[in-house]
């Protein structure tokens, strides 16, 4: 048996590259940037009028004068237009370009106008006030976006700018979610006595949307043959299998057996935490595909869902090349806990000066599925010989709500 931190530099060591491909701007939200993406010219491209007013030459303001004949109006989206007579003005709109020959914009709310004279109220103004310059955010050539950055409206807005009506991004992994097991029902159906609706791969398939990976789902009954010849289907289809259940020592959980038997590389079966003991993880070497990667979790709710949380994602983010720093959060008050294994300990989380205070959920053990809707995270108390983790004592946690600092 292994130490969770073994596990995780394992998992680390054995992530692989989806590819990449081009979608529509608009489907690229939340998946990975695989482009340095470039202004294709300054930004913004002109000198840009920032308010509503009028345009002068500041030379003549510093003279004097106060009265400037109108010349025309410069509007939004049009051409730029020339101050013929640099002791005139003109009046110019918000986004447009600036005339030539004008350096400073003077807002409406500063000016009276009367016909075509425009007479300036107020007695101080700066020169080139009101002006966004040209190339003053970003030159052109100038990386915008790195490669490798997690799309969002933010990054949309620049990409539109610079008119990539298509994005390369990190292909997603072709996913397989499996549960296992004779007392599963689908959720809709009403279960008897023995039996119950299937929940973990549904839980499953909503964390990986949280990544924006899509998702396929099966159910295999435990029967070693069926097991067998699924899986082999699988093996060759997908490039990720993520099973619940059937890894534990019971009569019927034939699932390392049988990966062992279709030549799956076991990297570990068994790591030194509470709750998911059972995990098992292994990878396939496909010589005419992408390496298929497996993880296999025992069927306990909360053991599916921390052994997610805290193996399958980094290993996600490390393939498509994205940083994820783990957070921590302080303990609020002293825990024991007996058996020398790292413990993943179900908190309710809230925000004291900037950081996550984590609180314990008392719950009934690892089949307390219930337990989680109580909770907002998992925090990680290491492996140690002493019986009690202390309150104010910092740790990493895995949280799945949001919880502002």
């Amino acid at each position: 048996m292994i130490t969770a931190e073994e596990a995780k530099q394992i998992i680390l060591n054995h992530t692989q590259d989806f590819g990449i491909e081009e979608i529509p701007l608009l489907e690229s939200i939340g998946r990975v940037l695989k482009e340095d993406i470039v202004a294709d010219r300054d930004f913004p491209p002109f000198n840009r009028v920032a308010m509503d007013g009028i345009a002068i030459n500041y030379r003549f303001f510093e003279y004097g004068v106060r009265d400037f004949k109108i010349e025309g109006v410069q509007p939004a989206g049009a051409p730029q237009e020339t101050l013929d007579n640099a002791a005139h003005c003109y009046e110019v709109m918000t986004g447009a370009v600036l005339p030539n020959n004008a350096d400073t914009v003077i807002r409406y709310e500063d000016v009276s106008i009367d016909t075509l004279m425009a007479t300036v109220t107020v007695d101080q103004i700066k020169e080139g006030q009101n002006i966004h310059t040209q190339g003053s955010d970003k030159p052109k050539a100038t990386i915008l976006i790195k490669k490798n950055t997690i799309v969002s409206p933010a990054e949309i807005g620049v990409l539109a700018t610079v008119g990539k009506t298509t994005v390369k991004v990190a292909k997603q992994p072709k996913v397989m979610i499996i549960s296992t097991g004779d007392e599963l029902v689908e959720i809709d159906q009403t279960p008897l006595a023995h039996q119950i609706r299937k929940s973990n791969v549904y839980t499953l398939v909503s964390l990986l949307q949280n990544l924006n990976i899509p998702s396929e789902t099966a159910h295999l009954t435990d029967n070693k043959e069926i097991l067998s010849a699924k899986i082999a289907e699988y093996i060759n289809t997908y490039d990720v299998l993520i099973f619940s259940g059937a890894v534990s020592k019971g009569k019927f959980d034939f699932l390392p057996e049988v990966l062992s038997e279709l030549g799956v590389q076991k990297l570990f079966h068994r790591v030194s935490q509470r709750p998911g003991k059972p995990f098992w993880m292994g990878v396939v070497d496909n010589p005419d595909k992408n390496n298929t990667a497996v993880f296999a979790f025992p069927g306990n709710p909360i053991s599916t869902y921390v052994n997610c949380m805290v193996y399958f994602n980094p290993w996600y983010t490390k393939s498509v090349q994205v940083y994820q720093p783990v957070k921590t959060a302080v303990l609020s008050e002293d825990v024991d806990f007996k058996p020398s294994l790292t413990y993943f300990l179900q908190v309710k989380l809230s925000s004291e000066e900037g950081q996550l205070i984590a609180t314990p959920v008392k719950g009934n053990g690892s089949g307390d599925l219930a337990s989680l809707v109580e909770a907002d995270g998992f925090i990680e108390l290491p492996k140690q010989d002493e019986l009690t983790y202390k309150k104010g004592s910092v740790f990493p946690i895995y949280s799945y709500r949001s919880v502002e600092c």
